[in-house]
């Protein structure tokens, strides 16, 4: 994707006032909730520096790296005898909250809801210690008045937030066009209508919406009504790679407990590796792991497209949040933020190394 280019901020109080409205790809259940399985621990597995870690994620397809690696034991059984104590979240601000207040100690997350947490905080709440996802955003719309990307003037599309990830990716891409949008009214060329991810499905079958901007499975809960894909997000980013999830922890925690940090990392690391080797097995895993959580697993012409439009990877992609944040500058919803110290990536490249990986880069936003 091309630099984003200046625009002139609009409403920039406002806009600021709204960020703590951020979140991470689509997410379902509530705010938080105690409700992920629990790994059995030996009684004789020797402990790390501390009892036990609080880890945060979605009750989503695109953090299944933590859905998978807790369900198969494979994050604890790099921890031994410290204890993974498991929560989900619903939002991305609500995640972060916890983060700050120490409910949890390391979270799955998006790039938004990311950078929206370390520049309030001036740089002192959180670290990017890794990726785990890329992909799974995808533009689907009805095919009967939509049949080519031109044919989304006039249009109305929903997006999960105002500025969350695929809300600031769409505003973006609309002022790639020439198109113009109130980015806070999402009144303009097109009509950008902000719409929770469990209730877009309706609103498309409803004609409230023409298509929406979304993450998955809402995109292909979409086309399993009807809905044709016109754009994967992934065909308009630089090796069709951008990140959705990325792993943070608390400053405070990595800085007390380093090795459960680098535990956590080895884990995910296998995790990731064992999706990769096991697609099938693993994407039965995460469909398990999310009945456990939500009451209903996802049915095949849901569960498959959306599976196979997701990477699961270490790399955190640095440079794609960073472009990111530029974009969320240009459509006018962010003050530029000053990244520096966003990631530290020593940790993960230490396991990477260990693993006969290579190692990954900062993008220059490293703490070191």
């Amino acid at each position: 994707m091309s630099a984003a280019r200046p625009l002139t901020l609009l409403r920039t109080v406002a806009a600021l006032a709204a960020l703590p409205l951020l979140l991470t790809a689509c997410g379902y259940g509530s705010d938080a909730e105690d409700d992920a399985p629990q790994a059995e621990v030996a009684a004789d597995a020797k402990k790390l520096s501390a009892s036990e870690v609080k880890i945060g994620y979605f009750p989503n397809l695109t953090h299944a790296t933590a859905l998978v690696g807790v369900q198969e034991g494979l994050l604890q059984k790099e921890l031994g005898g410290t204890r993974i104590k498991a929560s989900t979240f619903n939002a991305g601000p609500s995640e972060i909250e916890a983060l700050n207040a120490g409910s949890i100690d390391i979270g799955w997350i998006g790039p938004s809801p990311s950078i929206n947490g370390y520049t309030k905080s001036a740089g002192k709440n959180l670290r990017i210690i890794s990726g785990s996802a890329s992909g799974g955003v995808k533009l689907v719309v009805n095919p009967d008045t939509i049949k080519t990307l031109d044919d989304l003037k006039g249009k109305k599309i929903a997006t999960p937030q105002l500025g969350n990830t695929q809300d600031v990716a769409f505003l973006h891409w609309i002022a790639e066009k020439g198109w113009k949008v109130d980015a806070q009214s999402g009144k303009g060329d097109v009509s950008v209508v902000r719409t929770e991810n469990k209730i877009t499905p309706d609103a498309y079958r409803s004609g409230s919406v023409d298509g929406a901007w979304v993450p998955e499975p809402t995109a292909s809960k979409l086309v399993a009504d009807g809905a044709k894909v016109l754009l994967d997000e992934s065909d308009i980013w630089p090796d069709k790679k951008f990140v959705i999830t990325n792993i943070i922890v608390s400053q405070t925690f990595l800085e007390e407990h380093p090795d459960v940090v680098e535990a956590v990392l080895r884990g995910s690391v296998k995790t990731n590796a064992w999706i990769n080797a096991h697609p099938d097995e693993a994407k039965a895993s995460a469909n398990k792991a999310l009945e456990k959580l939500s009451g209903k697993a996802l049915p095949a012409e849901v569960l498959n497209p959306a599976w196979e439009s997701i990477t699961f990877l270490d790399d955190p992609l640095a440079s794609t949040l960073d472009a990111q944040a530029a974009h969320a500058v240009s459509a006018g919803l962010l003050d530029k933020p000053d990244l520096k110290g966003i990631y530290d990536l020593e940790p993960l490249n230490k396991v990477l190394k260990a693993e006969g990986k290579p190692e990954v880069d900062d993008a220059g936003l490293g703490v070191r």
